[in-house]
C-alpha cells in the first residue's frame, strides 16, 4: 500500500483520539478517514462534523465488517480493547489501539495471539508520551556503559496528586469493569523503564484505596477498588531493585515524577517539578555530582505514533512504540501488581510463558 489510499475507521472518539490520533491522521498523505463510530450516534456526528469524516456508523460492527477499510484507530475505554482489536485483526485489518492495552493480561494475551496469527497486519498499541523526548539519551547512556550495572531504581509517579477528595467525580479509570487492573498511571511509566532498563522479574506491592468510595451519576455511594497510593518493589530481570511509588492523595507532593537510575559507575535522574519542565540530570563515581545533560536535537523524541502506524502499513517502518509483545508485558506486571496485593506475596514474572 505504499501509494495507495490507505481507509481508515475510528472505534471510540474521546480526547485523545480527537486530540491526537484524528488529526496525526489526516496529516499523513493518502489518509482517509472514512467512518466513525462513538458511544452516541450524536457524540459520533459531533466527531464527523468537526473532522469532515463522511460517515457515522451506528455499531462498531459496521466499521470491522466493512471490506473498504483498511484499518482501525480504538479509542474507547480498555474494556472493549481485546474485542475490537481481536475482531479488527481477524476481519484482515491493521490496529492502531489506545492505551492502556487491555484490561488483564488474559486480555492482553488475547490480543497478542491474534496479531501473531495475522502477521501481515500491523498491530500497535499507543505509547505513554511521557519520556519519549529523553528515551534515546538514557537508553544510549547506559548502553554505553555510562551507569556501569544497574544497582537500583527509585521512582516517584505523583502527577498532580492532592490531598483526598471523597467527593471528586466518578471516572471509567476508578472502576474495574472498565479499567481492568490498571493502577492510576503506573504501567505508563513502567513501559518507559522497560525501554530503557528491561522488565522486572519479580513483583511485590502494597496499594491502599484513601478514597475509599465516590458517588455515581445516580448519587450511590460506589466503593473504590483500584487504589490510589502504591508501593511496589521489584526485582530487574538484568539485576538490580527497583522502588516505584505512584500516589494521587498526596497533598504537597514535591514533584510530578522523579526518578533516579542508580549504578555501579553512575547515576541518572529524570526529574518534572511541580512547576518545571521534565529534565535529565547525570553524575559519576568521582564526579562533582549532577548535572543536568544538554539532550541533542536529533535525538530528542516527540509524538509520532500515528505517522508510525501509517508508515507500517505501507511497509516502510516497523512498530517501535509500542507492539503487541511489548504491551502484553507491561500488562503481565500490572496484573502482577494487582495479584501481590491481593495476596500479600511476591509474583514471579512473566505470568505466563511463551
Amino acid at each position: 500500500m505504499s501509494n495507495e489510499t490507505i481507509r481508515i475507521g475510528v472505534i471510540g472518539a474521546g480526547g485523545n483520539t480527537t486530540g491526537k490520533h484524528i488529526p496525526g491522521l489526516q496529516a499523513q498523505p493518502n489518509i482517509e478517514i472514512v467512518a466513525v463510530s462513538n458511544r452516541t450516534a450524536e457524540s459520533g456526528q459531533r466527531v464527523a462534523d468537526q473532522f469532515g469524516i463522511a460517515r457515522v456508523a451506528s455499531d462498531w460492527r459496521e466499521i470491522i465488517e466493512d471490506d473498504g477499510i483498511d484499518a482501525v484507530c480504538i479509542g474507547t475505554w480498555p474494556n472493549m480493547h481485546a474485542t475490537l482489536s481481536i475482531a479488527a485483526l481477524d476481519a484482515g485489518k491493521h490496529v492502531m489501539c489506545e492505551a492502556r492495552m487491555a484490561r488483564t493480561a488474559f486480555e492482553a494475551r488475547a490480543m497478542y495471539e491474534a496479531a501473531k496469527r495475522n502477521p501481515s497486519q500491523v498491530a500497535q498499541i499507543v505509547p505513554g508520551p511521557h519520556t519519549l523526548a529523553f528515551d534515546q539519551t538514557i537508553i544510549e547512556m547506559i548502553g554505553a556503559g555510562y551507569i556501569g550495572d544497574l544497582t537500583a531504581i527509585d521512582a516517584r509517579i505523583y502527577g498532580n496528586s492532592k490531598f483526598p477528595d471523597p467527593e471528586s467525580a466518578l471516572h471509567w479509570r476508578h472502576e474495574r469493569e472498565y479499567s481492568g487492573n490498571n493502577i492510576m498511571n503506573m504501567a505508563i511509566w513502567y513501559e518507559a523503564m522497560m525501554r530503557w532498563v528491561g522488565p522486572a522479574r519479580s513483583v511485590f506491592a502494597l496499594g491502599q484505596q484513601v478514597v475509599a468510595h465516590r458517588r455515581d451519576d445516580a448519587g450511590r455511594r460506589v466503593a473504590m477498588t483500584i487504589p490510589d497510593n502504591i508501593d511496589i518493589l521489584c526485582e530487574m530481570e538484568q539485576g538490580g531493585q527497583m522502588h516505584y511509588a505512584v500516589s494521587a492523595v498526596l497533598g504537597h507532593a514535591p514533584v510530578k515524577s522523579d526518578v533516579w537510575i542508580f549504578g555501579t559507575e553512575g547515576t541518572l535522574q529524570l526529574i518534572e517539578g511541580r512547576s518545571s519542565p521534565m529534565a535529565l540530570f547525570a553524575g559519576k563515581r568521582g564526579g562533582d555530582g549532577m548535572t543536568e545533560v544538554t539532550i541533542d536535537p536529533a535525538k530528542r523524541g516527540g509524538w509520532r505514533v500515528e505517522e508510525e502506524f501509517v508508515n507500517a502499513v505501507r511497509g516502510t517502518e516497523t512498530i517501535t512504540h509500542t507492539d503487541f509483545a511489548t504491551g502484553l508485558r507491561y500488562m503481565e506486571w500490572t496484573d502482577a501488581v494487582t495479584l501481590s496485593i491481593r495476596r500479600g506475596e511476591r509474583i514471579a514474572l512473566p505470568l505466563m510463558n511463551g
